[in-house]
């Protein structure tokens, strides 16, 4: 059945689930007796969320082994996104090991969700252009992200460190691993600094906070939508509803020549005006 999931083109996340999820199910029902699998489901002490996609799960076994069942109808709670702050993601990249702190920063920078981030190639990166290039996930849009100096740097020593060729992965290891190695480095973080609200710093909020500030920066929601790779502007949406966008929370610089303002802009400012003295008027949200 897994296999035949694979064949249909379904993520390898999600037939990782399907597999866990009727693993579950099978110590607790019988997985072809449909009305003992619903009557289980309906009784577990869980969010609506989980139960529907253990009837996702379910059904592609029914489907599979032709197993009649009237699948029963749950529905995804809303949840409201928590956004890190800057000094919370910073000092999470900072406290990483090499590797780690590389991960993090192209999620930060470019808002590529885990499974994309592990999926890139040497080939997707443009160093001299600061472009990464991904292969988007959920049949999502393409899209083309620039990264910063520092960043470009850090993918630049990680490339030559590993002697990587163009067609090696860019880091080792599936999305799960990722995720599993962040939370144990955020939770050993949050517990030596005493800074319990760190764990609940998910890794895809890197993503969340990506958007948000995209937006606020920009406030064009179709750019943000295309640098996502989201393919319904509703889901882009949320994130105009996520951040006070107050015009008395922002740092203001100023720049007398090009070599000051282009590191002003290099530093995530935005140019405002130029002053009656001739010099360049930049701003960024705080």
């Amino acid at each position: 059945m897994l296999i035949k999931l694979k064949n249909n083109a379904k993520s390898d996340y999600t037939i990782k689930f399907v597999d866990k999820a009727l693993t579950y199910l099978s110590k607790h029902a019988d997985l072809d007796d449909s009305e003992q699998v619903t009557r289980f489901i309906a009784n577990l002490q869980t969010s609506d969320s989980y139960k529907r996609n253990l009837c996702f799960a379910y059904s592609q076994y029914c489907d599979y082994y032709k197993i009649v069942w009237q699948k029963p109808k749950y529905y995804q709670e809303p949840k409201t996104i928590r956004i890190p702050t800057t000094a919370q993601i910073d000092m999470l990249i900072a406290n990483s090991g090499r590797i780690m702190a590389t991960k993090l920063t192209l999620s930060k920078e470019t808002g590529l969700r885990p499974v994309e981030v592990c999926n890139l190639k040497v080939k997707d990166i443009d160093l001299e252009q600061k472009i990464v290039y991904p292969t988007t996930a959920k049949h999502g849009s393409a899209r083309a992200l620039k990264i910063s100096n520092s960043l470009r740097e850090m993918l630049r020593t990680h490339i030559d460190e590993h002697k990587l060729n163009p067609n090696d992965k860019l880091f080792k290891g599936d999305s799960a691993n990722y995720g599993k190695h962040y939370r144990l480095h955020r939770n050993k973080l949050a517990e030596r600094l005493h800074k319990p609200e760190l764990k609940s710093i998910r890794l895809y909020d890197f993503r969340h906070y990506f958007a948000s500030t995209l937006y606020a920066k920009t406030r064009d929601i179709l750019f943000v939508k295309q640098q996502m790779g989201h393919k319904k502007i509703e889901t882009t949406l949320i994130y105009t509803q996520l951040i006070n966008l107050n015009d008395d929370e922002w740092t203001c610089k100023t720049a007398s020549n090009n070599t000051e303002a282009t590191q002003l802009i290099e530093a995530g400012f935005e140019y405002v005006c130029t002053t009656p003295q001739d010099l360049m008027l930049f701003r960024k949200r705080k």
